[in-house]
């Protein structure tokens, strides 16, 4: 200020002295002194900031990682001495070095002189691998245009990288933790692994050894691996088949080895068992994404881990990654190490035990290969899913650069139209169709205008809309016979029902009538009310997942309480919600958030978290609303005019179930859905929901699917062959399907 005020007193001289000794006319001076020419002064105009300033929105940039507008802070020949990109390189170097979680600064007062100012401050890192590290800098800031700009160097960066020094962290990563079924069995695991193909032409002979190894190393179907092939036969293609542990290959070396047309190839890596088991479930590994690197890299990971991409790898991604150690080093651009800045020791990762039951969920993902759909069983009474299949699955080992497949096969399977690594069973959305009908039914007895006696006329035709006819899917069938050529009697209306009959016979007309009377009643809203209270149109709550909501609406009019009603419509369910409330409907009413880990165990075997059942809601029913429900539910399995009477007349565990067919766009998606009641304390009951994509009906696909999980739970293996195969597991000539018409 003095500076300014002595600048402002000298031009005020001047402008005097100017003033009084001025010529007069003519140029000539009345005094006769000489003249002094007017002074010219430039006056350089005040910073529009002071250097704190500029310093102060330098650092706050920093610490937001806002590198370009770090960049216009510093002066001009610092900007040319280093670009743009360069500068945000260094510093983003720098900081991932760090594996910086947090910076902050304070600004300590400073030197100025008009042009020129110094101004110190102290940066405290917090970083993963070295802790807090604090430093105390100074900045150089000179005025340009007006502007204080900072005259950059590399220790403002840190102190130590001055002179163009940089930091190394040398990485210390532990091994990724194991991911066990229920009975302790590793579903993924680090170890030596050999990548399996074949090249057709060179087969020979040996082709039926060949996939009966194939087979059994990788657990897929003889018929699934020559599928691979087929139409590749006689070329020198490389067809990828599958990945197996290297030590089971050598168990059966000698015979390998001799095998033509089997080419092996070992690598190292995470093994994802038998070719992905639950695979949309558990999830997968693979490179961190570029655009992710940094958040990864300052998480304290290094650049090269594999990082849980989907379902429980991506989930208990903080157990299984364990802690990465390492050392921080200052590097000279000799290459030769300057300091360590700092270290910190490895942790090892934990292991995660999941729920699924591995035999089951392995025969589950063979009951529907070759369908689009899914298969998801819980245990009844605590919510505890033991299998949880979407198919088609695939095969989570080719996301491992290092297999020899991956090259061959990840192309495809990222690019296939059957979507294999959507999870079905969490996120995908259905129309519920004729499952609907017990939530249905118990809106109708929660109504009190029904009760389970409550008489129906049920035919062919439903005609109580004003604009429209519907029918039954008696009439469907009846219509199918006479177009197929087959002769009377063809299948007949079901007559008179009472409700629980109606639901026994799944007659469409009852169900409709339910739906319209409600809501003239003005009961609009007791349908969607109900299946609100199973759980639908919300999510399980399962959060080791990611899962969907589906929908349930308020009708608006009297169609769309029709539809709604047989579970068309605006009604979309995924089969986990599904499976859920028949869990509930079996267990007395509870409604259990699904869960799929049972226990997290640390490295060194202690317990951390343990599964524990959570009630997430009731059934919003009457305890002699739901011992109706479950009688008809009954009665679709023993009585013999049951829809899914035929397909379980040679089982000796009690099922409560219902079939249902459902439509999306004309073509129909096949349900079964139901529950267990042995009753034994050495096998607790389980709850099923299936479903299969545009196949048909669901007694004819979902209910033997239904039946083969029943029997690989309680038995160990299924036992009944489909109708569709020869023997279990095997595909007879395809034909079309026989739905027997339960009798009149």
């Amino acid at each position: 200020m003095k500076f300014y005020r002595l600048l402002s007193l000298i031009v005020a001289l001047a402008l005097l002295a100017g003033c009084s000794g001025q010529n007069g006319p003519g140029g000539a001076n009345p005094t006769g002194t000489s003249s002094l020419p007017t002074p010219v002064v430039r006056v350089t105009p005040p910073p529009e900031a002071d250097p704190q300033s500029t310093l102060l929105a330098f650092l706050e940039a920093w610490q937001k990682d806002d590198y370009d507008a770090m960049y216009p802070l510093i002066s001009e020949d610092s900007r040319s001495s280093i670009t743009s990109d360069d500068f945000t390189k260094r510093y983003r170097d720098a900081m991932n070095s760090l594996t910086l979680k947090e910076m902050t600064y304070e600004i300590s007062p400073g030197s100025q002189t008009p042009t020129t100012a110094q101004v110190s401050f102290r940066v405290t890192f917090k970083t993963q691998i070295a802790g807090d590290l604090v430093r105390d800098m100074s900045a150089d800031l000179q005025l340009e245009n007006a502007k204080w700009q900072i005259v950059w160097n590399d220790g403002l960066v840190m102190p130590e990288l001055r002179d163009g020094a940089t930091l190394s962290l040398d990485y210390q990563v532990p091994e990724r933790g194991i991911i066990y079924e229920r009975n302790g069995q590793p579903l993924v695991a680090q170890t030596d692994i050999m990548a399996l193909g074949v090249i057709p032409a060179q087969i020979g002979e040996s082709e039926v050894t060949l996939l009966g190894e194939l087979s059994r190393l990788t657990g897929l179907p003889i018929g699934a691996i020559t599928g691979l092939y087929n139409d590749k036969r006689g070329t020198d293609w490389y067809v990828p088949i599958g990945e197996t542990p290297l030590a089971e290959v050598n168990r059966r070396w000698g015979l390998l080895s001799n095998l033509g047309g089997l080419v092996m190839t070992q690598y190292n890596s995470r093994l994802y068992y038998g070719g992905g088991i639950a695979p949309q479930a558990v999830g997968y590994i693979s490179p961190v994404p570029k655009e992710q690197l940094d958040r990864y890299v300052r998480a304290g990971y290094s650049p090269a881990t594999r990082v849980g991409q989907g379902g429980i790898e991506r989930w208990g991604e903080s157990y299984l990654m364990g802690k990465t150690g390492g050392n921080l080093y200052v590097v000279g651009k000799d290459g030769k190490v300057i300091s360590s800045l700092g270290k910190t020791e490895a942790q090892p990762a934990s292991s995660i035990h999941l729920t699924i039951d591995q035999n089951l969920q392995v025969w589950a993902q063979k009951a529907i290969l070759g369908y689009r759909g899914s298969i998801v069983v819980l245990e009844r009474d605590t919510g505890r899913i033991l299998a949880m299949v979407s198919s088609p699955k695939f095969d989570p080992n080719l996301f491992e650069p290092n297999n020899a497949n991956s090259g061959y096969a990840l192309g495809n399977l990222l690019n296939d139209p059957n979507q294999p690594m959507y999870n079905r069973a969490t996120q995908g959305q259905y129309p519920l169709g004729s499952v609907f009908k017990v939530i249905t039914f118990s809106a109708a007895l929660e109504s009190g205008t029904y009760t389970p006696e409550t008489k129906y006329q049920c035919g062919y035709e439903f005609t109580e809309l004003p604009d429209r006819v519907l029918y039954d899917w008696t009439w469907e069938h009846m219509q199918q016979e006479i177009a197929a050529g087959e002769e009377p009697p063809y299948t007949r209306p079901s007559g008179e029902l009472d409700l629980t009959s109606g639901l026994m016979r799944s007659c469409n007309p009852y169900f409709w009538h339910i739906g319209l009377d409600l809501y003239n009643q003005g009961r609009v809203t007791a349908i969607a009310d109900m299946a609100r209270g199973f759980g639908l149109g919300s999510k399980t709550g399962i959060g080791q997942l990611e899962e969907s909501e589906g929908a349930i609406i308020n009708p608006p009019g009297l169609v769309a309480a029709t539809n709604q009603a047989i579970g068309q419509g605006d009604v979309l369910v995924t089969p986990l919600q599904v499976a859920d409330f028949m869990a509930a409907i079996g267990n007395g009413g509870t409604l259990y958030r699904p869960q799929l880990v049972e226990k997290i165990v640390d490295a060194s075997g202690v317990e951390t978290s343990m599964f524990k059942p959570e009630s997430r809601g009731v059934l919003p029913m009457k305890p002699e609303t739901l011992a109706a429900l479950r009688a008809a539910m009954l009665e679709v399995i023993r009585n013999r005019r049951g829809t899914a009477y035929f397909r379980f007349t040679n089982i000796d565990v009690p099922i409560y179930g219902k079939t249902g067919t459902a439509e999306t766009n004309g073509i129909p998606h096949a349900w079964f859905a139901g529950y267990t009641d042995l009753n034994n304390p050495d096998k607790p009951d389980i709850a099923i929901a299936v479903i299969v994509e545009n196949v048909g009906e669901g007694s004819d696909y979902a209910a033997p699917m239904f039946k083969r999980a029943v029997e690989t739970y309680f038995y160990g293996q299924p036992r009944s062959p489909y109708w569709w195969e020869s023997n279990i597991g095997i595909t007879r000539t395809p034909t079309e399907p026989v739905t027997p018409t339960p009798p009149e």
